[in-house]
């Protein structure tokens, strides 16, 4: 009798050059949707990575057709989580930001590698790495600012600026990967095919660095930010996400969920169907 199949492992860990451990999420089939299992062990491997004299850098990126989808709609991502954070009402987003924070705390630089969908929960991942390098054709937007909330994670005016994060919580519109380095979200923008050798170069580069100097370099640019008040205005943002899933709106669209796929799909095509975009325009895939 054959042994049962074993769980696959929702990352993987490799290290391509010398210096640089890459992360890879690895939920493809379901666009690297951030349950808690997922979130849980993104953090492991980059506090891992972090914690390993031998690692200059971290990359992280997604298998199968996108780098993340967002957060894990079939599943309860309110038992079992990954971490503590504080109980009482705004637990959700302020457990994501706690999250998030402990990528932006780390001591190493973690660059995200994005292609396909960056939407929502995964955009909120991607910002909160050190560099951020993506497709072109890759698609990035926060869509649950139609019907639920604004981010839990508020990063968009401090990377893209007050017009074009307006535009981006007002329609909940996608950008591309082109759009989002004009826009400051990115880096740079890469032919889809020539993704992952840019930004192995990139992280190659970096290891040239010596590791103690490369920590205190990351460190700068974060003060600086946080000093404007960066972090504040992000933590204050986790108010305003659990003010706005007590209105009726929010309250009468997340009451329709049930922890089953076919359920999430039509929901999602519900909100989206007005704007003819997502899983709802004429040529998607999804």
């Amino acid at each position: 009798m054959s042994a049962p199949d074993l769980e696959p492992k929702v990352i993987l860990i490799d290290t391509p050059v010398p210096g640089v451990r890459r992360v890879t999420m690895n939920r493809g089939d379901k666009r690297n949707a951030l349950n808690n299992a997922l979130r849980g062990a993104i953090i492991d491997a980059l506090v891992a990575a972090d914690t390993d004299p031998a690692i200059h850098v971290t990359i992280l990126r997604g298998a199968g057709p996108s780098f993340c989808s967002g957060y894990d709609l079939a599943a309860n991502n309110a038992t079992d989580q990954p971490y503590y954070s504080a109980a009482g009402t705004g637990q959700w987003p302020r457990h994501v930001v706690d999250g998030w924070f402990k990528i932006w705390d780390l001591a190493k630089p973690v660059i995200a590698q994005v292609h396909g969908y960056c939407m929502a929960g995964g955009s909120e991942l991607a910002t909160c790495c050190d560099l951020v390098y993506v497709a072109e054709d890759a698609k990035i937007g926060y869509p649950p600012v139609r019907l639920m909330s604004p981010p839990d994670n508020q990063f968009h005016p401090w990377l893209m600026g007050m017009r074009n994060a307006m535009e981006m919580y007002l329609t909940g519109d996608a950008i591309t990967g082109t759009e989002a380095a004009q826009m400051g979200f990115a880096n740079r923008a890469y032919p889809a095919d020539a993704l992952e050798a840019a930004v192995l170069g990139i992280a190659e580069r970096m290891t040239l660095i010596p590791v103690e100097l490369l920590q205190i370099n990351k460190r700068s640019v974060h003060r600086a930010m946080e000093i404007m008040g960066m972090r504040a205005a992000i933590r204050s943002g986790t108010e305003l996400q659990a003010l706005a899933f007590t209105t009726e709106s929010s309250l009468n669209y997340r009451r329709q969920f049930r922890r089953d796929g076919s359920s999430v799909r039509d929901l999602l095509s519900q909100r989206d169907a007005p704007f003819k975009d997502y899983r709802t325009s004429s040529g998607s895939d999804d």
